[in-house]
């Protein structure tokens, strides 16, 4: 069974001009972090040409698909019938991109049949990383 998973998205990146740019997206899903989602972007889609990859917690993203959540470097709530509105606050600004709920959706539940919610804590092996710790400490 594999223990990754990863999930093409299209966004569509919020700008000033009255059409949004689509751009690619991969959300990814490790066993290894179970309680966190990354959102991929790929170096063309972003303004420093390098690919940009923003880490969150998989219970902000079901949560924001349900109303307004988030208050620190990442954002999330519903918009419209279809829509999610993900917000990345960095020091060179915001980017606000729209991805399909149903996408959202669909990726939460391959997550959730990998690694039920509430079981997270199982898949953590403490022993080695406080074996890390103590490796780095000396």
């Amino acid at each position: 069974m594999s223990t990754v998973i990863e999930q093409p998205v299209e966004a569509r990146l919020v700008a000033a001009a009255p059409r949004m740019q689509s751009i690619p997206a991969t959300l990814g899903y490790d066993l290894a972090d179970p309680f966190a989602i990354r959102m991929t972007f790929p170096a063309q889609a972003t303004l420093e040409d390098e690919e940009v990859c923003w880490t969150f917690s998989r219970e902000l993203l079901a949560a924001g698909l349900q109303g307004p959540e988030g208050h620190g470097d990442v954002r999330v709530r519903p918009y419209g019938y279809d829509r999610t509105v993900l917000e990345f606050h960095a020091p060179e600004g915001i980017a606000v991109v729209h991805v399909r709920s149903g996408e959202l959706r669909r990726f939460l539940q391959a997550t959730r049949a990998l690694v039920p919610e509430g079981l997270e804590h199982a898949h953590l092996d403490l022993d080695h990383d406080v074996a890390e710790l103590m490796r780095d400490a000396c």
